[in-house]
């Protein structure tokens, strides 16, 4: 396994690099934009494909690298499904497991630094993001953090797991890289209170300064850039409420690229065909399954996804392999759905 734990200086925060093997897909964690081009070049170097970004929580203290990382690589952005930030095309959820080849990371909701707070367990591993750091915990006292739920998050969840779980974190000031759930329990100083109420009066008390970053970290996360509205400039959108017209429709093929836990938590669109979002640079080439799917039978291929990012990403890359007949619906099955649109529960 490849497992590169990567550092910000200016930010003090840690990324995460994690491929099962040389020459297969990747997933990065937490990635800082101004460090992209460093990522990129690492993964030129250990011959990795990047096919997912994920932020642990919308950052107030540096601004991301999903946006950049998705217009380079069509990698999908990930994030929590409580996240406002348009550049997510994959929400996850408590439970739920985040793949890529040879590697799954079991998805833990851990609010309280932020609302959107999610840490990342894999093997022995758990990537905590900034719910809990070595020696400390995030701070609480912005973005809809609560010290109540934080404390909740560590001690009923975090704190629960084996005491030899390395803990890597989401950022550190002093250098520290790596510790484990037994040494917080022990040494951690914010863990040493006998109730959450304790807990509570530590955290109001720490009056710490605002994220040098936060005025413009915030609002930059936030609004990363919607692939969607230059597809949609493009011509090459259809709202939700004209793709129900075309359900049945025989010179219509309608495309799900959403992985299978998406489609099983919230259905499908009747006859569509699933083509998983990762194989989609091979299915577009000649000798893919939709090139040639597209050249025998002339079909109007009409891509979707969650909320509209992949697809917007997947038309794109349809047209530049001479797809010309291929659009997508506008907001995913997220729009399907408000508009009243049907749908097929997988058993």
């Amino acid at each position: 396994m490849i497992f590169r734990q990567l550092y910000d200086l200016t930010s003090g925060t840690y990324t995460y690099l994690i491929a099962s093997r040389h020459g297969g897909e990747a997933l990065i964690v937490d990635p800082v934009l101004e460090k992209v081009d460093r990522y990129l070049q690492l993964m030129q170097e250990l011959d990795l494909r990047l096919v997912k970004a994920v932020d642990t929580h919308l950052h107030a203290d540096h601004i991301t690298g999903l946006g950049a990382l998705r217009d380079r690589t069509r990698c999908i952005t990930v994030m929590g499904e409580q996240s406002k930030v348009d550049v997510v095309s994959m929400r996850v959820a408590d439970g739920d497991k985040l793949t890529i080849e040879g590697i799954c990371l079991d998805v833990l909701y851990t609010p309280g630094h932020t609302d959107d707070s999610y840490c990342y367990l894999f093997g022995d591993r758990l990537l905590s993001g900034d719910t809990l750091l070595i020696r400390g915990t995030g701070r609480t006292d912005f973005q809809q953090g609560s010290a109540r739920a934080q404390y909740d998050s560590i001690f009923g969840r975090l704190l629960r797991l084996p005491e030899e779980t390395k803990l890597f974190p989401g950022h550190d000031y002093k250098g520290e890289t790596v510790s484990t759930i037994g040494e917080e329990k022990r040494f951690n100083p914010r863990l040493q209170v006998r109730s959450v109420d304790e807990y509570v009066e530590l955290m109001a008390n720490l009056k710490l300064a605002n994220p040098k970053m936060m005025d413009v970290a915030v609002p930059a996360n936030m609004h990363q850039g919607l692939a969607q509205q230059a597809i949609a400039a493009r011509g090459w959108a259809m709202a939700a409420d004209e793709a129900i017209e075309l359900v049945g429709e025989p010179d219509v093929l309608l495309i799900d690229l959403r992985e299978r836990t998406e489609r099983d938590r919230h259905g499908s669109i009747p006859g569509a065909l699933h083509a998983p979002y990762p194989d989609l640079a091979e299915n577009v080439q000649p000798g893919g399954m939709l090139y040639e799917v597209a050249r025998s039978s002339g079909k109007r291929m009409v891509f979707y996804c969650a909320f509209g990012e992949r697809s917007a990403m997947a038309v794109q890359a349809a047209q530049d392999a001479g797809i010309a007949r291929a659009c997508h619906i506008q907001g995913g099955i997220s729009a399907w759905k408000q508009a009243g649109g049907p749908l097929f529960r997988h058993q």
